[in-house]
C-alpha cells in the first residue's frame, strides 16, 4: 500500500489551518487509475472550501484540490494495462492536493507531448470552464466582443485564448500592473477596475453598443453592472463569487452582502431587453462525462494547434501551501498557481 503526502484542511479559516499529513492509499477500485501526482492545480474554490464558504466542500477534515497532472502507476480492475506509465491530467473531486491520488479512467486524458506536467494540470479546470463559459454556453462569435473580468486570472487567460481563436473582440478587466502582460498575450483592450469609470470605459470602446458576452468570476454587484454593459442578445455568464471570499466571520458577512446584491433575473426582463444569463459550475458536471471529454479532446487539440497556452505563473510546495493561497487570495497572480509534492 501507498504513503501518500497530502494537504489537508482540520478547520476553516486562514491559510495556516492547512498542514501535510501522511496517510495510506487504498488500491485503486475498478476503473480507476493511481496517478504519481507531479503538480496539482490550486482554484478559488479551494479557496472558499478551506474558508467555509463553499457548500459542496466534503466535511471535515478534508483534502481540496480539483485537478492533477502525473503518472500512472497503478490500474484498478477492468482498465485497459497500456494506461501504466502514462503521463495523465485530469479532474479529481477534491483530493488533488496529494502526493498520489485514485482516479475514475473516465476523468483523466493523456497528456500531449509538447506540455510539461505542470503546463498541462493548469489545464482541466481553467480551460473546461473556459470553454463552457465563451463555446458551449456563451456561444461566442467572430465578429462579437467580450469582456473578461478578472482577465489575469487563470480562468481569464483561458477564456482570453479561446476568443482569440474565435477571432472575437477582447475586453479584459485587471489591476495596472497586469496589463502589459495581457496585452502582450493578445487581449486587445486592458481597463483597470479599481477606476470608478472603468464600465463607462468598456462602453467607450464599443461606441455605447456594449458587448456580447461577459464572463464574470466576481459576483454581487459586478453582475448586477454587468447587465448595463450588454448589447442587444448579450449574455451574461457567471461562474464564481469570488468577491465574497474572506474567512472568519468577514467571510460570512461578504457572502451575505453578495448575495444580497446579486440582481435576480426575471424572464420577462430578459425576453424584453435581449438578455440572456447562465451560470457555469465544473463542480456540477461530474454526471457529463462524456460532455467533459469532449471539451477537453478539443482543447487538448488546441494544445498541439498552439492556440491553448496554459501559463503557470507560480509554483509552491504542499509545505507552502498556505502561501499559495494567500498569493491567489491578494490577486497577485497571472494565470495558473500550482503545488507540488
Amino acid at each position: 500500500m501507498i504513503t501518500r503526502q497530502q494537504v489537508i484542511i482540520e478547520q476553516h479559516g486562514r491559510p495556516d489551518v492547512m498542514r501535510v499529513v501522511s496517510s495510506p492509499l487504498p488500491e485503486p477500485p475498478s476503473l480507476e487509475l493511481t496517478v504519481k501526482v507531479h503538480a496539482a492545480g490550486v482554484n478559488f474554490a479551494d479557496i472558499m472550501a478551506r474558508q467555509g464558504l463553499y457548500p459542496d466542500a466534503p466535511p471535515l477534515p478534508m483534502v481540496v484540490g480539483y485537478e492533477v497532472a502525473g503518472d500512472v502507476i497503478a490500474i484498478g480492475a477492468n482498465v485497459d494495462p497500456s494506461w501504466l506509465g502514462k503521463r495523465v491530467v485530469g479532474m479529481t473531486r477534491f483530493g488533488g492536493y496529494s502526493s498520489h491520488v485514485n482516479v475514475p479512467l473516465d476523468q483523466m486524458f493523456e497528456i500531449p507531448p509538447s506540455l510539461d506536467y505542470q503546463k498541462a494540470a493548469s489545464i482541466p479546470v481553467a480551460y473546461g470552464t473556459a470553454y463552457a463559459l465563451v463555446v458551449a454556453m456563451g456561444n461566442l462569435k467572430k465578429h462579437e466582443t467580450i469582456l473578461i473580468q478578472n482577465a489575469g486570472g487563470g480562468v481569464g487567460l483561458a477564456i482570453l485564448d479561446i476568443a482569440r481563436h474565435i477571432g472575437a473582440t477582447t475586453i479584459g478587466t485587471a489591476s495596472a500592473q497586469k496589463h502589459a502582460f495581457l496585452l502582450a498575450r493578445g487581449l486587445d483592450h486592458a481597463v483597470d477596475y479599481r477606476q470608478a469609470d472603468w464600465s463607462d470605459q468598456v462602453m467607450t470602446l464599443t461606441d455605447r453598443r456594449g458587448v456580447a458576452l461577459i464572463t464574470d468570476p466576481l459576483g454581487g454587484e459586478s453582475w448586477r453592472k454587468a447587465g448595463k454593459l450588454l448589447r442587444s442578445t448579450g449574455r451574461l455568464g457567471m461562474f464564481g463569487i469570488s468577491a465574497a471570499s474572506d474567512s472568519g466571520l468577514l467571510g460570512k458577512f461578504k457572502l451575505i452582502k453578495t448575495a444580497i446584491q446579486m440582481p435576480f433575473f426575471h424572464p420577462v426582463g430578459l425576453m424584453n431587453s435581449n438578455h440572456g444569463a447562465f451560470g457555469v459550475n465544473m463542480g456540477h458536471m461530474w454526471h457529463e462525462p462524456e460532455l467533459i471529454r469532449l471539451w477537453m479532446d478539443e482543447i487538448l487539440q488546441g494544445v498541439a494547434a498552439g492556440w491553448v497556452r496554459p501559463h503557470v505563473d507560480k509554483v509552491f510546495t504542499f509545505a507552502e501551501a498556505a502561501q499559495a493561497h494567500t498569493y491567489i487570495e491578494q490577486r497577485q497572480n497571472i494565470g495558473k498557481v500550482l503545488l507540488v509534492p
